[in-house]
């Protein structure tokens, strides 16, 4: 059986749950993130005793994905974690991060006064995220291994991030299963990683829906969307803010811009990496183009540094972030998070969005209830640190950064299997990207699809 417990309807919470009988497998085990009512989830029971999961085992290292970790070994789930070696080392810095902002804004928001709780308390706690990485253990990429009673996963390159996956589930009984899912999957033209491989045979496959409805624009004609930008405000005097994810966005856009430098697209400005985790993260990338990771781009491996724009500068601390506020030259900001639901970006914005001459790139898929949707569909004032600021800053949605694959590249994917599963379940997504995929899926290859629902099981027959 199959429970549904994230992913279903969203982007966030990610969390899939495999029961045999035997055994209970969770296959991530994401945070939810954006509006206000997916968040609250956070905050409920687990649906079943986390004591009673033997195992998890994660697709990849974002927080929408392994962020809630924390809060079941903190109510009793003991068994392992697995994962490739690079989402292990990845989620030392992800998880950390995660519990430390959410302790942050717990303490800003009971300095500020602007929690309905008193005291506002954070999800989780630091000790509770070590707790969790203590758990973890490497699975490397096409290696098959027991991780329950009755049950063994298989991790196959996803194309992603840095050591993202897909889990393919190898469930004895008579007859036996294979469940796959695909966790979030990069695009063929990925900058830095190699495309994903054809997935393997499975009975029932749960693909991701993020761009389910979309098809991404013209790679050439979005960068030069994005150079534009930079050139522009660089003339007004401004400076450019880009809210990115610090594992693999702040990577491609260093790598990005770098191009466009050297390239002489862009003038030569100052680059600013404001993020301690993002830049725990490029730690990561630099050491994995030095291991040569195989699910790396050979061109990339072969060069000097894929992140060196020319100029950059790492903000590590409180006070050299604080600096950025007294720029006074055209510059370029990359800050997480991504969607702008927390961190130092929040800072920044609130700094700079009242002001005309600068610019805010959005690189990517913006989740309902975020302010970088907001944002991206034009909102007059967004709501920061308990205040509304003004949006008079240019605002710019460019899709040449995501690293999802879109609709027809999904479809492409699964259509490469070499045979067709029995169910395929749209999941992490949004309604109508998942919606969409689905009839695609029905139309095009002949499978039957579903959209499932948040807290559904179905039955493997």
């Amino acid at each position: 059986m199959i429970t549904f417990l994230g992913g279903t309807g969203t982007v966030t919470g990610s969390r899939f749950l495999v029961d045999t009988g035997r055994a209970r497998v969770l296959v991530d085990c994401g945070l939810f993130q954006g509006l206000k009512e997916l968040r609250q989830r956070n905050w409920e029971p687990f649906p079943v005793p986390p004591g009673s999961i033997d195992a998890v085992v994660l697709t990849h290292a974002h927080v929408d994905h392994t962020g809630y970790l924390p809060a079941i070994v903190r109510d009793g789930f003991r068994g392992p974690v697995f994962a490739t070696p690079g989402t292990v080392g990845l989620g030392r810095v992800l998880l950390l991060d995660a519990a430390h902002l959410q302790e942050e804004e717990a303490r800003f928001a009971n300095q500020r006064g602007y929690s309905k709780h008193r005291p506002a308390l954070p999800l989780y706690t630091t000790d509770d995220a070590e707790r969790a990485l203590a758990q973890l253990e490497a699975l490397p990429c096409g290696e098959r291994r027991t991780v329950a009673p009755g049950v063994e996963a298989e991790l196959v390159p996803a194309g992603h991030i840095l050591g993202s996956a897909s889990v393919l589930l190898h469930v004895d009984g008579s007859p036996g299963h294979r469940i796959l899912v695909s966790g979030d999957l990069g695009r063929p033209d990925h900058p830095l990683f190699l495309p994903p491989p054809p997935p393997p045979v499975a009975d029932v496959v749960l693909i991701e829906s993020t761009y389910g409805n979309r098809s991404h624009p013209d790679r050439d004609t979005e960068v030069e969307e994005f150079a534009d930008v930079v050139r522009r405000t660089a003339e007004r005097g401004g400076s450019v803010l880009i809210p990115a994810f610090a594992v693999d966005r702040t990577e491609v856009v260093l790598h990005l811009l770098g191009e466009l430098r050297r390239q002489g697209r862009i003038p030569a400005l100052p680059v600013y990496a404001d993020s301690p985790m993002a830049l725990n993260v490029l730690a990561q990338y630099r050491r994995a183009v030095a291991h040569r990771d195989p699910t790396i781009r050979p061109e990339i491996l072969s060069g000097g540094d894929p992140f060196d724009p020319g100029d950059l500068h790492e903000c590590h601390s409180v006070e050299e972030s604080k600096e950025l506020n007294d720029l006074v030259v055209p510059s370029i900001i990359i800050s997480a998070s991504g969607m702008a639901t927390g961190g130092r970006i929040l800072h920044h914005l609130a700094r700079r969005l009242p002001d005309p001459r600068h610019s805010i790139v959005l690189p990517g898929f913006q989740a309902a209830g975020t302010r970088g949707r907001q944002l991206a569909e034009g909102a007059r004032a967004v709501k920061l640190l308990g205040e509304y600021v003004p949006v008079r800053a240019e605002v710019a949605l460019v899709e040449a950064f995501s690293v999802h694959a879109d609709g027809n590249e999904l479809v492409e994917w699964l259509g490469s299997s070499p045979a067709p599963p029995r169910n395929t379940f749209c999941v992490h997504g949004e309604a109508e990207g998942s919606e969409t995929l689905r009839d695609r899926i029905g139309a095009e290859l002949g499978w039957l699809a579903v959209v499932p629902r948040h807290g559904e099981r179905v039955v493997v027959a």
